[in-house]
Formats: C-alpha cells, sequence, structure tokens
C-alpha cells in the first residue's frame, strides 16, 4: 500500500492518492511532494482507512509530528484526510 501526498504534509481535508495493494493491514510508504518519504501503518475499517504517520522531516527541514488520520473516499471520487484525535 502506498499514500501519495501532493503537499509536504497531510492536513485535514487535504488529497492523497492511494495504490491499493488490496491487503487489509500492513505497513506502507507515505509520500510528500517535496521528495520526503515515510513508512507508516495503516488498516482498512470499513471502506476508510485508517493511518498512523510518524514523526518525520520535510526536504526544507521543518519537524512534522507523528499524527493519526482517517482516509476516506468522497462522492467525487477523491480521497482525503481526517485527523483522529
Amino acid at each position: 500500500m502506498r499514500f501519495v501526498f501532493p503537499h509536504s504534509h497531510a492536513f485535514a481535508g487535504g488529497r492523497v492518492v492511494l495504490e491499493d495493494d488490496g491487503a487489509a493491514t500492513g505497513a506502507g510508504e507515505v509520500e510528500f511532494a517535496d521528495g520526503s518519504v515515510v513508512v507508516a501503518t495503516w488498516r482498512r475499517e470499513g471502506d476508510d482507512f485508517q493511518l498512523e504517520v510518524p514523526s518525520y522531516r520535510t526536504a526544507r527541514g521543518t519537524e512534522v509530528a507523528a499524527r493519526r488520520w482517517r482516509v476516506t473516499e468522497g462522492r467525487d471520487g477523491v480521497w482525503r484526510t481526517r485527523r483522529i484525535e
């Protein structure tokens, strides 16, 4: 499973492209537009995914804290993130 974000970090309501391998859970690559790549854990929850992204540093050196995200597909077919508290 691979998650590709069109920005240097994930944020609530942000788009994400999924490369789904059909598995129910696992570890997968998360790639950001600035070239930063991390390995995150994820699992399916119904039609959605729960994604746990570890802390990382963007290409410009900004520290991004670890976060949990729910990734849901909208009616328009676009996958977006919602932050899980």
